[in-house]
């Protein structure tokens, strides 16, 4: 018998620069995610992803600035199988200084090339990768200087 699937309901920061974009190291899971976290009741993604960023990054995100990018539906890293994560993505164009804080270790921009050399890699991270490419976003492949 299967276990029932769980949703967790999440959201996350979306920042794109220079073809790379935003991920966070948690020390939790001992991967980089998407900024951001789970939706607790009563909270908007909005709000929640206002609370998690402040936590995370020490940043007061503009709600002004967040404009939704998209839905992503992936198992949840390091959890339950039966666990799905379902997160909202709010693109954000960061100019404020950031400094991780709390359960994240560090930030740093990534491309696909380079995130799929880290030993862990999440499927929500990499579904967002790949829908960025789908929608012209990113380029998944830098072209080598002639």
């Amino acid at each position: 018998m299967n276990p029932e699937i769980v949703e967790l309901h999440t959201a996350g920061l979306l920042v794109i620069k220079d073809q790379k974009i935003l991920l966070a190291f948690s020390k939790n899971k001992k991967a980089w995610y998407l900024p951001g976290g789970k939706v607790d009741a009563g909270e908007t993604a909005i709000q929640a992803l206002q609370r998690e960023i402040r936590e995370e990054l020490n940043l007061d995100l503009d709600p002004k600035k967040l404009e939704f990018y998209g839905h992503i539906t992936a198992l949840a890293y390091g959890e339950n199988t039966n666990i799905r994560m379902e997160q909202d993505c709010f693109m954000y164009p960061l100019s404020e200084k950031i400094q991780a804080s709390n359960e994240i270790d560090q930030v740093a921009y990534f491309d696909l090339e380079t995130y799929r050399k880290e030993p862990a890699q999440v499927p929500g991270v990499l579904e967002l990768f790949s829908r960025l490419h789908a929608d012209g976003k990113i380029k998944l492949s830098q072209p080598n200087p002639a």
